[in-house]
């Protein structure tokens, strides 16, 4: 008879251990817990079951004894393994997280396992690459800061050491001084700019604006030069178009993409805005004939100190900050920015502002 209760816990045992290894397959940890929880009920009372079953026909207590401790060590065993399968998924967790706070900014963690832990993975892993696109965006910053600040700084200095010298008259030189004195200011100020839109510390003093008058003031700033490079500038504003916004911003938004616009057109081109004003939102189109954008443009123009390779070489281009201030200005707003190729060529970039109630 004890070879009997011998192999009734031994089966016990093994039916607890099948039954664990197939919870550690059940898709969530939810699912898992309660399936050991109902295998924790259910091994215990077929052991009860058959005790009194093997009491009834053989009146032992011993034999009883065994298959209750059978049955209740299939239990904690069936616990044990499923445990040890949900902690492994925590422990790799846990592992990558230790490796990204260590500097690995490439460390990612493994998808697999119970929706639960799947999930928590995806996020974390969501999370490290923002992390490290961040980083990136920080070292490209300093790069491109420390190049656009270089350049003026370098120029001063010549031309300080070209007048102490005596080599020209310091009066020759005064003109291109107050330029680049002009471009740095313009580039502390862009990146002061930017950093408020980045840390979120931008206040807007909002109003009712009216925004042909706005689109026709930066036209009229812009006529001088694109009268030199040849570039018809046109405009196409319902004058009944009207957002809540702040109209200063919303001028160096325009500024920014006409400037932009006129770098990138050929001469006896043409730019035009147009407004589209709508119940909710007003829209402002800026398009030119020029170009038109590539993938790599379109999906990265709005990044700071992006510039595509045509205006590294230009040697007219500015910082690369323009277009990234632009979108800050208009998300500010709680609009939305976008560019795209024109079917007919060239490039069109749209924002949108809240509509005046």
């Amino acid at each position: 008879m004890i070879e009997l209760a011998l192999l009734v816990s031994l089966a016990t045992l093994c039916v607890g251990l099948a039954v664990a290894v197939g919870l550690s397959f059940l898709p969530t940890v939810r699912l898992q817990l309660a399936g050991l929880a109902f295998l924790a009920v259910v091994l215990p009372l077929s052991a009860v079951l058959l005790s009194g079953w093997v009491m009834f026909h053989m009146g032992a207590d011993v034999k009883i004894l065994a298959v209750a401790a059978a049955s209740a060590s299939a239990a904690v065993v069936a616990a044990l393994v499923l445990a040890r399968s949900i902690s492994r998924g925590v422990e790799r967790l846990r592992d990558s997280s230790s490796a990204l706070a260590s500097g690995d900014l490439g460390a990612r963690a493994s998808e697999g396992g119970p929706a639960e832990l799947a999930e928590l993975a995806r996020s974390f892993n969501d999370m490290a690459a923002n992390l490290e696109r961040l980083f990136d965006a920080r070292r490209e910053l300093v790069a491109w800061a420390s190049h656009d600040l270089r350049t003026p700084i370098a120029s001063l200095q010549a031309m300080l050491e070209a007048v102490e010298d005596g080599i020209v008259e310091p009066r020759r030189y005064l003109p291109a001084v107050h330029e680049q004195v002009r471009i740095l200011a313009q580039l502390v100020d862009d990146l002061f700019e930017l950093a408020r839109i980045d840390a979120d510390a931008l206040t807007l003093e909002l109003r009712e604006a009216e925004l042909g008058a706005l689109v026709e003031s930066c036209v009229r700033g812009l006529e001088a030069e694109a009268s030199a490079r040849h570039v018809h500038v046109d405009n196409h504003v319902n004058n009944g178009a009207r957002a809540r916004c702040e109209p200063a911003k919303v001028e160096r938004v325009l500024n920014n993409l006409l400037t932009n616009a006129l770098r990138h057109t050929p001469s006896d081109g043409l730019v035009a805005v147009r407004v589209e004003p709508g119940p909710d939102e007003v829209q402002v189109i800026v398009e030119d004939s020029g170009d038109g954008l590539t993938p790599e443009a379109t999906a990265r123009m709005f990044e700071h100190f992006w510039r595509g390779d045509a205006a590294r070489t230009s040697g007219e281009a500015g910082a690369g900050l323009g277009l990234a201030i632009a979108r800050g200005l208009v998300e500010a707003h709680g609009g939305r920015i976008w560019a795209e190729t024109r079917p007919e060529g060239g490039t069109r970039v749209s924002f949108t502002l809240p509509a005046a109630v």
